[in-house]
This record gives structure tokens, sequence and C-alpha cells, in this order.
């Protein structure tokens, strides 16, 4: 047996939902083949036991318990037992089957999500995504685990029809005709019923995706008072879905209420002709039980034929929103890398702002404007391709997108100012590259300054954090992030904003130890914070989209404004010098009132800064 989750989910082709559900046979055709062969045996059998069944009684009438009836009465046993083993053999093969075509497809919604970055978001709603993998790839894996008893139902139906033709063509014609009229009058209700079931799932979608946005800001919406407002938003799409639902249970039941009486009225009509035909001779006692015997068991064909069509029409529903998650181009890596990597301490330039970090430099990127600021970063990461295809970054002169991205992963890392902390136990959350000692764990957290994480999570790094760290604060959850940055040990390491949410002495004390932690690593930080500032190697002063000067924090503060870039250098510290009078009431207090600050006190550090802004 294939283990699950597969090692690789393999590439669908996306034409369409049919496509996809063919190319996921193929991709598990011989657990497919075992079960259709043991669905086609366990029905084949069922079908012959009505016929053995009437041998045994025309063969006791005649000549009572003699050795022919016991010859019967044996293979009847015989074949009861065959239909038995199979039969379990066949439902094993089944599940597998379900479990296959759902892991699969799981597995491949998972991957275009985790490869595709922002785009996902941007071309699709939320709740459409987590209901793809939540519900439609479970839909999909009901096709294959129902496909064997369907094909065995359509060769019992055969077996049936010509057993029935050679004891009596009459009562084989109506037979061959009639369940087939059946069938069609079940399978008229099949399309309505997958067109509410397609308005149902999209609006179940929607309702999906509006209450992971409520709850997700629950805390501002009760802020700004605004929950009655998104209340009634989630009651009328509630709703919405409840109408959606009746309409299809509506359908539904007619569908479940025909599959009963339709089969129900073709036994009686099989029945009360048999009888007619035994009455004159034309058929044997043994032949009119064995007519009984067939016309109940078709009974069972029929509702696994509809009951298949029904499950299909939710797997191409299902298929066809799959599709849609798959279909989406990732921002980054859609392409082959066309570029063999440079060696190590390769220079990464950003060609449309002239942002160049020197191997083994701590930067900082100061700009007026942050978010410019952060967007550069973001571009050092590469992101989006198609936004960065004009002005490319390079690294040693080769385009970023020309590279493995997986390869670009491990050398550049870009940590952003609202990093997400998932659930879980706080090493395997720091770790996030699985292989740090505690030694590395408990430096990398000295270094954020983390230590009172590790006194409010119970049991420290083996401590369990709720969903989205909620239990720690804005400080300490970018002290927890800055953390596992470290611990990734990149070439090149990007922060953005890492202690806009803490106070000033343990911005100070972060500021010292992070410098000294990557000192001969290439580095950028972006931020506007003297505390930090005095700590680097190099300050960019970003100004009007392009790189407007550079030099050390003390540089750019002590340059006359008569100076070659003196102007420039006097709007650098008018930024630095506002990043100061805002990161007071900002801050938040991280540290203990008795906390002894390092050798790069605050005070000292803000007082010089302080000295020099004009």
């Amino acid at each position: 047996m294939q283990p699950l989750p597969l090692t690789d989910p393999g590439t669908p082709p996306l034409r369409g939902p049919w496509t996809f559900l063919g190319w996921l046979a193929r991709r598990q055709a011989p657990t497919l083949a075992m079960a259709l062969t043991c669905g086609v045996v366990t029905f084949a059998a069922q079908a012959v036991q009505p016929f053995l069944l009437g041998r045994v009684v025309d063969s006791a009438v005649a000549g009572g318990l003699d050795a022919a009836t016991w010859r019967w009465a044996v293979l009847l046993l015989a074949v009861g037992v065959v239909m038995a083993g199979v039969s379990v053999v066949g439902h094993r093969f089944d599940v597998r089957n379900w479990m296959q075509a759902a892991f699969r497809s799981s597995q491949l919604v998972s991957r275009t999500v985790s490869r595709s970055g922002h785009a996902i978001s941007a071309e699709l709603p939320t709740g459409e995504v987590v209901a793809a993998v939540a519900n439609d790839t479970f839909r999909i894996g009901e096709l294959y685990a129902m496909s064997a008893q369907f094909l065995g139902s359509l060769v019992a139906y055969a077996v049936t029809t010509a057993l029935m033709l050679s004891a009596s063509v009459q009562l084989g014609v109506v037979v061959a005709l009639g369940l087939p009229v059946v069938a069609a009058v079940l399978a008229f209700l099949v399309k309505p019923l997958q067109r509410r079931q397609t308005a149902q799932r999209e609006a179940t979608g929607r309702l999906t995706t509006l209450g992971a946005d409520t709850v997700s800001g629950l805390r501002i919406l009760r802020g700004i008072g605004g929950e009655s407002v998104f209340s009634a938003r989630y009651r009328e799409q509630s709703q919405a879905v409840r109408a959606a639902g009746v309409r299809v249970a509506g359908t539904q039941s007619w569908l479940d209420a025909l599959q009963v009486l339709l089969p129900g009225l073709f036994v009686v009509v099989i029945v009360y002709l048999g009888a007619l035909a035994a009455v004159v001779g034309r058929i044997t006692t043994g032949q009119l039980v064995s007519f009984y015997g067939y016309a109940a068991f078709l009974g069972w064909p029929v509702q696994l034929a509809t009951q298949f069509l029904k499950i299909a029409t939710n797997a191409h529903v299902s298929a066809g929103k799959v599709v849609k998650v798959l279909r989406v181009v990732p921002a980054t890596g859609a392409a082959p890398a066309t570029a063999t990597p440079p060696a190590p301490g390769a220079l990464l330039r950003d060609e449309a702002t002239g942002v160049s970090l020197d191997p083994g430099r701590v930067v900082a990127l100061v700009a007026a404007d942050p978010d410019e600021a952060a967007a550069v970063a973001l571009r050092l990461g590469r992101f989006d391709d198609d936004a960065e295809a004009g002005t490319p970054v390079t690294l040693g002169g080769v385009a970023l997108a020309a590279l493995p991205k997986e390869h670009l992963r491990r050398r550049i890392v870009v940590a952003d100012a609202t990093p997400t902390i998932f659930s879980g136990r706080l090493d395997v959350e720091l770790d996030a590259r699985e292989r740090a000692a505690l030694a590395d764990l408990e430096r990398a957290m000295h270094v954020a300054d983390a230590h009172d994480v590790l006194d409010s999570v119970p049991d420290g790094l083996a401590g369990e954090l709720p969903e989205k760290a909620r239990s720690l604060s804005g400080g300490q959850r970018q002290r927890v992030a800055l953390a596992r940055a470290l611990l990734t040990d990149p070439e090149i390491l990007v922060l953005v904003e890492p202690t806009s949410a803490v106070d000033a002495h343990t911005e100070a004390r972060i500021a010292a130890r992070l410098a000294d932690e990557r000192r001969g690593r290439t580095t950028l930080i972006v931020t506007a914070s003297p505390l930090v500032l005095d700590h680097v190697d190099d300050v960019l002063f970003l100004e009007g989209g392009r790189v407007a000067t550079r030099g050390t924090h003390r540089e750019l503060l002590d340059r006359p404004g008569t100076a070659p870039g003196g102007q420039v250098a006097a709007r650098y510290r008018a930024v630095v010098g506002r990043s100061l009078a805002d990161a007071a009431p900002d801050a938040e207090p991280d540290t203990e009132p008795d906390a002894e600050p390092d050798a790069a006190a605050a005070p000292d550090v803000r007082a010089d800064t302080v000295e020099v802004l004009p």
C-alpha cells in the first residue's frame, strides 16, 4: 500500500474538472483496478444467487433432498462465501481509493496555496480556499470509493438480464428496458440538483470568508463598536446558505423518494408477470422464486447507480473548485530557474532604488515613508516576479527571478513588520529549519531580549503557544519573531521594523546584541530608530524612490548643511528626529522596571542624537 500523505502528489492537467478527475484515476490505477475487480466479482456473485436458489427449489420439488439438490445447495453456499470474502477485500480497496484521491487533491491545494504567496488571496476568497481543502477534496474521494460498486452494479444488471432472458424472454425484456427507464427518470433530477449544489457551495464559501474575516478582526470590531454590523452581515449570509440548503434538500428529497418508489414498483411488476407465467406453466416454481430474487436484487443496483450519479455530480462541482485554486499562478517561481546561483558572498542589489548590500555588512534603510522602505525589503526577498520584472533585484549580477526559489529562500530571509506566530510548542515555532540546538535557541532569545517570554509561557521553550500567540503581548510576539528569524541563520537577513513595538531600554539592548550577532554577515534593517542606527555599519537614506545618500549614522548626523549632500543629510536628521519623538508614546514597556540596561543605554544614545538635530 502507498503511504499517505503522498511523497509527490504530481502535476495535474487543469483543462477542466473531468480532466482532473481522469488524471486522479490514472494516478491510482492499480488500486482502482483491484477495487473494480472485487466489485465486479461481488455483484456478479450476488446476481447468480437467485438463479442458484431457483435450481435448489426445482431440484427439491422434483427429487427431494437428493444428491443433485445438495450439489446446488453447496454451490449456492460457496458463491455466498466467495461474495462475502471478496466484498471485504473490495471494501478495503474502496476506502484506499477514497483516501488516495482525497489526500492527493488536498496536497495539491496545500502546495498551491503555500507556493502562490499573496496571489492566492488576491484571486480567491479565503473561505473558498478553506472549503476546497475541508470539503471538496473529500467529495472527490467519494467518487473513487463508489466507482467499483457502480461498475459492479452494471455487471450485475447484465448478468441478471441474461439469466432472465434465458428463462423467459418476456420478463427478460421487461427487465432490460425497465431498469434504464427507472434510471433515466432518476437521472432527470441530477442536473437541477447539481445547479443548486453549486449555488449552495458558493454561498457557503462566502459565509466561511465572512466568518474568518470577522474573527480575525474581532478586537478591532469591538474597539470601534462594529460588532452589530458584522453580526447582521453574518446572519444575512447564514440565511442565504440556509435557503440554498433548503433548495438542495427539496430536490434531494424527490430523488430519494423516487429512488425507493420506482424500484419498488418495478419489483411488483416483475413478480406479477412472473406469477402469471408460473400459473400457465411457462416457468417453473423455482424460476418464479429466482425472478422474485432478481427483481428484489435489482433494486440495489438501481439505488447504487442513482447514488453514484449524485456523488459524481458533487465530485464534478468540487473538482471545478479545486481546479480553480490550482490555476492560481504563484507570485514567484512560476517559471523554471534559468541561471546558476552565484557563490556565497555575492552583492545583493535593487536596480530600481539603488539599494545594495555589501557582503558582511550590517546596513540600515531609512525612508520618510516607512512603507516605501518596507516595499524595498520585500523586493529583496523576491515575493512578486511580475512586479519586479522591469527593474530586477540581482544577486551577484544575476536576477533573483532567474534563480531557483528554494535556493533563494535558504540564502535570503525577510522578516516583515507583522510576522505571524503559529500555535504549538515555542521551541518548534522558533526552529523553523529544524536544526537548532538548545544553546542556539537560548542565544537567539537572548539577542531578541525575550527572556520574559520564557517566564510568561508555562514550561518555557517547551510550552505551548495558542493561535497567533495571543497570550503574548505585541512586543513579545515581535521579539519571538526576531529570534525565529535569527535562528534561520541565512547568508542575507532582512528585518523590517524589528523593534517597533518595544520600549527604549529593550530596543537599545536588542540593537547592540543584534549588531554583534550578525557581525560579518549581510544584514539589512529597515528602521528609523536612532537606537538601532547607532549600531549598524552603514545607513542608506531612501528619498523619492532612490538612495539619496549613504554613510554611518554619525556621519549623516554631523554632516553640515553646506557640505555636499548636506541638505539630504538634514532631511535624514528630520526623519530620525521624528522617529525619536514618536517612539516614547507608541512604545510598549516590555521589560521589568528594575531591569538593568546594557552598556548601550537608551538615555545616552538619545541624548547624543538630539544634540545634532536641526
